[in-house]
């Protein structure tokens, strides 16, 4: 039997061999089957899906439609998505020829990407971001240009920094708000000097809005709202994260219409469509699921300001983070890497966090922090934190000599 081998199999692709794997999933799977874990780590609601729109889906299945759905999704749900949108934000949006209906955003992220870009044509992504931006439009084919934010702007993007990385060959420009890991928002002042560049130097937005109803402090400001930026947005959101539906795998983007043609198109050939279930489900989350979501945003405010609190007292420097459910604090001044922290936390505390890497280089120096978890949950994992912080003192001391 011959030895394995660390080289690339000739048999993979090039491009996906040089992928690194998901910061996040690394240490989820690290998590897996151990005792007294205290997670902070995956994004992911610790609430159930409230019982009536489980009760939705139940009742759909108890109808008997099980079947396949048009492609672009339900036909109701494209109607719901479209009086949502227009209601919460003012964009219209055509349900019949606008609207795509996906298996999750991340799903919709992909076929936007590959919808629209052609071999060589350059994206940029404002680090730190979701761990999919980056290998996602790799896979497109495109060239990956990388805007990075600091703690000490408070994670917000330098606009003359931005503008000096577009290119002839910049096609679309790649934003999170509220933003995943950090938890920022962009003030509407910064959104529209996004807004005029992307006009004026004809570029394309994909806006990620999945976490826009966990926004705590001021409005939030739909991209596609913004003056002259309905046609240039690819809008994408989902029913993940404000209505405690990951497990149900349902998003959507919505955006001009020959771009989402075109997505459609690969959508038909990749996966068809969503689970109907999940789409019925969609529709009475829609209808009538407001009531919940804001309990949920009420309990995940509270929870901020428990856990930055808590992350500055112990002497890991956090902002408050103004929406999603994470908080980024630094570690920067402990002597060791992000990968290293969250390693020796958990070995030592039992303690899941995310290294801060895994969102993009200008991410090390900080760790992730849901606190999608109980106040309980949080307290315990922030005096456990405090302990190990504690020992790393003297590490800290000797790097600042």
């Amino acid at each position: 039997m011959s030895e394995p081998s660390n080289q690339p199999s000739q048999r993979v692709s090039r491009v996906v061999a040089d992928l690194p794997p998901s910061g996040i999933r690394k240490f989820f799977d690290l998590v897996i089957g151990r005792e007294d874990i205290v997670s902070l780590g995956v994004g992911e609601p610790d609430f159930a899906t409230p019982w009536r729109i489980c009760e939705a889906a139940v009742y759909s299945i108890e109808r008997g439609r099980t079947s396949y759905t048009s492609n672009r999704g339900l036909m109701a749900l494209r109607n719901a998505i479209a009086e949502y949108l227009d209601t919460r934000y003012g964009v219209n949006y055509h349900p019949a020829t606008d609207i795509c209906v996906t298996v999750g955003v991340s799903q919709a992220i992909d076929i936007a990407l590959r919808a629209i870009v052609n071999p060589g044509d350059q994206v940029i992504v404002i680090e730190p971001c979701y761990v999919s931006y980056k290998p996602m439009a790799i896979l497109a084919g495109a060239e990956v240009l990388v805007l990075p934010t600091f703690a000490r702007d408070k994670f917000q993007p330098d606009l003359e920094r931005l503008e000096s990385l577009v290119t002839p060959r910049t096609k679309a420009l790649m934003i999170c708000c509220p933003n995943n890991p950090t938890g920022t928002t962009y003030a509407r002042s910064t959104l529209e000097g996004l807004a005029e560049m992307a006009r004026r130097r004809d570029l394309l937005v994909l806006s990620d809005e999945v976490y826009a109803e966990l926004t705590y402090e001021g409005e939030h400001v739909c991209f596609a709202s913004l003056e002259g930026m309905r046609e240039r947005t690819i809008f994408l959101s989902g029913f993940s994260k404000a209505f405690a539906m990951t497990g149900w795998r349902l998003g959507y983007l919505a955006g001009p219409r020959d771009v989402v043609e075109a997505a459609v198109k690969i959508h038909q050939y990749s996966m068809m469509c969503a689970p109907i279930m999940a789409q019925y489900a969609a529709i009475e989350a829609l209808r009538d699921g407001r009531r919940e979501v804001e309990a949920m945003v009420a309990a995940y405010n509270e929870r901020r300001h428990v856990i930055t609190r808590g992350l500055n007292r112990i002497g890991l420097p956090c902002i408050l983070p103004q929406g999603a459910f994470y908080a980024f604090p630094s570690i920067a001044h402990l002597g060791l890497s992000s990968e290293q922290f969250c390693l020796e936390l958990l070995a030592q505390t039992n303690v899941a966090v995310v290294p801060g890497n895994a969102f993009g280089e200008c991410g090390e120096g900080h760790v992730r922090c849901s606190y999608a978890a109980s106040i309980e949950q949080i307290r315990t994992a922030l005096d456990r934190m405090g302990d190990f912080v504690g020992t790393l003192r003297p590490l800290e001391r000797a790097a600042a000599r």
